[in-house]
């Protein structure tokens, strides 16, 4: 079984480690690494989307995403145990600029009607857009 949790639990084998040392590498920010760029359209293929973007982890990842939806001083609609919430560091706060707000859920889901109640979508000044 492979441990994904954490980067910090993978233990790569020596078949993984001699595929790094032997894989085609380039400069990716200008988009010139021909193994990222196959992961890429992997990923999109797999995924059925145009396109896909490779970050070096899920908390980057999830950065992308609120940077994508939101803007500074917005908030977010979590479920109370979200991942993203209780252990990303205040990440959202600290790079996004944007406010997290939690929902009781059960098990992680949360109810249409308690998201549809918690949506603020005119600022008084007072609080935050949703």
């Amino acid at each position: 079984m492979i441990d994904l949790r954490s980067d910090t639990v993978t233990k790569p084998t020596m078949v993984m480690r001699q595929a790094a040392l032997e894989a085609d590498v380039g400069d990716d920010v200008y988009e010139e690494d021909p193994t990222v760029k196959k992961l890429e359209e992997k990923a999109a293929e797999m995924l059925g989307k145009e396109a896909a973007l490779f970050v070096t982890s899920g908390t980057q990842g999830n950065q992308v995403a609120i940077l994508t939806h939101c803007r500074p001083g917005e908030e977010v609609l979590l479920e109370t145990n979200a991942h993203l919430f209780l252990y990303e560091g205040a990440s959202m706060s600290a790079l996004a600029g944007v406010q997290p707000r939690t929902i009781q859920g059960n098990r992680g889901v949360m109810d249409p009607e308690d998201v549809r109640a918690a949506i603020r979508s005119h600022s008084s000044g007072q609080h935050s857009f949703s």
